[in-house]
């Protein structure tokens, strides 16, 4: 496995890590211990025990392979970090959807979202930079951009998310074809 993969793998158990698990409602536990030793569900009892014994099995295996990538990993000192990227054609409309994970609801957070040279956003010709006020629910919130390639040059997109003392920037390399 090549190193951009590795990145890849290292930059989503990044963004994994600002997920919220959501804890289970109440009574979630009685009830799934009630229907595991109910009489006449045997059946039902087995499926939970496979389950169970599957989800470890593959839960295992994702933390082999994740450990066996960042251990094997030839570690570069001076490398910057790679940063996810998209390919876009010239003079034609192309989506992003740029997704923020929030562990809690914001209000009146401020995103700006700054475009390289010869990339518009479409809606906001000549515009470089653009700035609003929005809500972030809890947990993912999709933002689709559809970027517009005027120039061959491409260059990297920054979304910059701020909400009080906080703010966070995402990078994304654009590539023109």
């Amino acid at each position: 496995m090549n190193n951009r993969h590795v990145m890849e793998e290292q930059e989503l158990l990044d963004l994994l890590k600002d997920y919220p698990v959501p804890e289970a409602e109440a009574g979630f536990y009685d009830r799934a211990l009630v229907r595991a030793v109910h009489k006449g569900s045997r059946r039902q009892r087995n499926r939970w025990m496979l389950t169970g014994f599957g989800s470890a099995i593959a839960a295992g295996l994702a933390i082999w392979a994740i450990s066996a990538m960042l251990m094997t990993a030839p570690q570069l000192p001076d490398a910057a970090p790679t940063i996810p990227g998209v390919t876009i054609a010239m003079e034609q409309e192309h989506t992003v959807r740029l997704v923020f994970a929030s562990a809690e609801a914001l209000d009146s957070a401020t995103l700006t979202v700054s475009l390289p040279e010869g990339i518009e956003l479409a809606g906001f010709p000549g515009q470089r930079e653009i700035t609003w006020e929005t809500s972030l629910q809890e947990g993912k919130n999709l933002l689709p951009l559809t970027l517009i390639a005027l120039t061959p040059a491409g260059g990297e997109l920054l979304a910059r998310l701020e909400h009080d003392d906080r703010n966070r920037t995402f990078r994304l390399r654009v590539d023109v074809t």
